[in-house]
């Protein structure tokens, strides 16, 4: 699961050290289209977990995420072959919406497998893939387009792609409970013998009297939006966390500019200052993993036992400090151009606060939500991923205009106005 979820994420960043070469090939003269190649991807992680996630809850979590996995396949591998910037940012659209599958399902799937006790290290190791892979997918894409060309850039991760899939096709099960029943009933309804007796009636949730399926269709689609408008804490976290995934992909795709344009380097070492985020990104998985589950134990024994979701919180506060630090080490260390290990302390400290707010909130969704974790996690990964693709549109007006030590400190401060808050 975490392999599906961890080469998408990795498609979506690895282009942007290419970005410039894109440009000069297929004439994109606007720093708002160059953004728009390397975001659009994202966007469609806003439109994809809201029908793919409730879809897993009708069909199953692994017949959708293979489907979609192969959806994403083939359009990405068709990015490779753009000869215009339309059919380029078109190609990336529809290769983000086979994409986003994992972000949702994914969850689901831990929520079907894992107890609340356990759950914690599962959720720690799935939600380090869609944030290692934006850091890791750049330093790979950084060499393959200073030695290559950006088409080979696609075409690599579409190979890993299908590698993942094939494995995908022998070792994912279905581990959805309603689907797994309903399997077993059909079995049994094909087995039955009418010569030995009358039929046996084996329903399931699938086919009580008050549900047809076009009704269960309809109430799965619609699940995601009624969750947000009648969950404030969804509302609640919902913001944060697209301004966190938001801040994520404004420092990807401000990190070539930063280390081209300030500290005068070639693009393939550019590529190599990713290692910092993602090393704040793992550090933070291994301390998440214990504490999660640790934390929780602790704290419902407390409570006579009895647990309750807010107890994923408490790991997260830490985190909450770490991003405004990190943003303003990064932003001011680049615009005093002091020595680039400062810049990359400043990018392993976001790694750490984004990675550690990110994994606390999607255990707290899945035990909120164990039954439909699919169509919560698309509720809150819905402005998440429309932050991802904004951010990015508005950061070179923003650096241009108030420089980077400014820049940074703007979202610093929201971080801080709004991060601490949410979790008291």
């Amino acid at each position: 699961m975490s392999f599906f979820t961890f080469i998408s994420p990795v498609s979506s960043s690895m282009v942007a050290p290419a970005s410039f070469q894109i440009a000069d090939e297929l004439n994109i003269t606007s720093e708002i289209e160059v953004s728009m190649t390397i975001s659009v991807f994202v966007l469609a992680y806003a439109v994809g977990p809201l029908v793919l996630g409730p879809l897993s809850e009708i069909y199953g979590r692994s017949r959708v995420l293979q489907i979609a996995n192969l959806f994403f396949l083939v359009w990405n591998l068709a990015c490779g072959f753009a000869q215009t910037k339309s059919q380029l940012i078109a190609f990336r659209f529809l290769a983000g919406l086979g994409g986003s599958a994992p972000l949702s399902v994914g969850g689901g799937v831990l929520g079907d497998m894992w107890n609340p006790e356990r759950r914690g290290r599962a959720v720690a190791i799935y939600s380090l893939a869609p944030l290692l892979g934006p850091a890791v997918g750049p330093i790979a894409g950084a060499w393959i387009a200073q030695t290559s060309t950006w088409r080979w850039v696609f075409r690599s991760t579409t190979i890993a792609d299908a590698v993942v899939q094939l494995f995908g096709l022998f070792f994912l099960r279905e581990t959805y409970a309603p689907v797994l029943l309903e399997r077993k009933a059909q079995k049994i309804r094909k087995d039955m013998d009418a010569e030995k007796g009358g039929p046996r009636v084996v329903r399931t949730v699938f086919q009580t009297a008050d549900r047809s399926w076009k009704e269960l269709i309809v109430r799965s689609l619609l699940r995601p939006f009624i969750l947000f408008a009648q969950e404030p804490i969804i509302q609640l976290f919902g913001v944060y966390l697209a301004f966190v995934y938001g801040t994520v992909y404004l420092v990807l795709t401000n990190i070539p500019g930063i280390y081209t344009n300030l500290y005068h380097e070639k693009i393939g070492v550019v590529g190599l200052h990713y290692i910092a985020l993602g090393l704040g990104l793992t550090l933070a998985a291994q301390v998440n993993s214990r504490l999660l589950d640790y934390t929780y134990v602790r704290l419902k024994k407390r409570n006579g036992g009895v647990g309750k979701p807010e107890y994923r919180l408490l790991p997260i506060i830490p985190g909450t400090f770490c991003l405004p630090i990190g943003l303003l080490v990064m932003g001011w260390g680049a615009q005093e151009r002091v020595f680039w290990i400062v810049p990359d302390i400043g990018l392993a400290l976001i790694g750490f606060g984004v990675s550690s707010t990110f994994q606390g909130l999607q255990a707290y969704v899945i035990d909120s939500f164990p039954r439909y974790a699919a169509s919560a996690l698309a509720s809150v990964s819905c402005f998440r991923s429309l932050a991802g693709f904004g951010f990015p549109l508005f950061a070179p007006y923003m650096y241009n205009a108030l420089g980077y030590g400014k820049g940074d400190t703007i979202l610093a401060a929201f971080c801080l106005c709004v991060g601490c808050p949410a979790y008291v």
